[in-house]
């Protein structure tokens, strides 16, 4: 987890998601909002937008979710209570967070799954829902496999970064899995270190 950390900060991974947060915190104009990170593994997502957000005099207050019960232990802080639990099934109400954020979790299921999981970020934000993933590609491939020995990552990483990058999203596949999941049509972009990122206001049924 780590080596995660290091390669969000490095790579992009946390550009991706903190930049993405602050376009839709300044479209909000709110001074205090709420923020559910998915899979929040050791929470330095979180922490990096509250520290960006409280620079422009905003406070976020951020809330993790992690299946892993060492990493909820690990990442909980009094800034980030973290709540255990599956993405497939959030133990949140509808529409009771501002935000939802949820970056490189989604390349980890099935398109049946991930439709799913999509569903459930939509379900329980109530202003944003921000998903950041992968973009595929065997040069991303090769460059995280590069970039690992400089780094000094676990061979497990190494090996886990390659086979994500793959699994990862090209073209319009993640704006068209989003629309298929939750009938909306995000605002997509890509972002550096080959980075995609899906931004959307949620549909809640009647």
């Amino acid at each position: 987890m780590r080596d995660i950390v290091r390669s969000n900060t490095l790579l992009g991974g946390t550009h991706a998601v903190v930049t993405t947060v602050m376009r839709a915190l300044r479209a909000e104009h709110l001074e205090q909002v709420s923020l559910l990170d998915v899979g929040t593994g050791l929470g330095d997502i979180p922490a990096h937008v509250r520290a960006r957000a409280l620079r422009l005099g905003i406070v976020v207050r951020t809330i993790g979710l992690e299946l892993n019960p060492a990493l909820a232990c690990r990442a909980r802080s009094p800034a980030l209570p973290v709540v255990r639990g599956s993405v497939l099934a959030l133990p949140f109400r509808s529409a009771s967070v501002d935000i939802v954020t949820c970056s490189q979790v989604l390349h980890h299921f099935d398109a049946h799954d991930s439709r799913v999981v999509l569903r459930e970020l939509n379900r329980v934000a109530r202003r944003c829902v921000i998903v950041s993933e992968l973009r595929r590609s065997w040069v991303a491939a090769a460059g995280i496999w590069l970039a690992s020995f400089p780094l000094r990552f676990h061979p497990v990483s190494r090996h886990d970064g390659m086979t994500s990058v793959l699994r990862g999203f090209a073209g319009d596949e993640l704006h068209d899995l989003v629309d298929s999941a939750v009938g909306a049509s995000p605002h997509v972009r890509r972002r550096p270190g080959f980075r995609t990122t899906a931004a959307w206001t949620p549909r809640h049924s009647s």
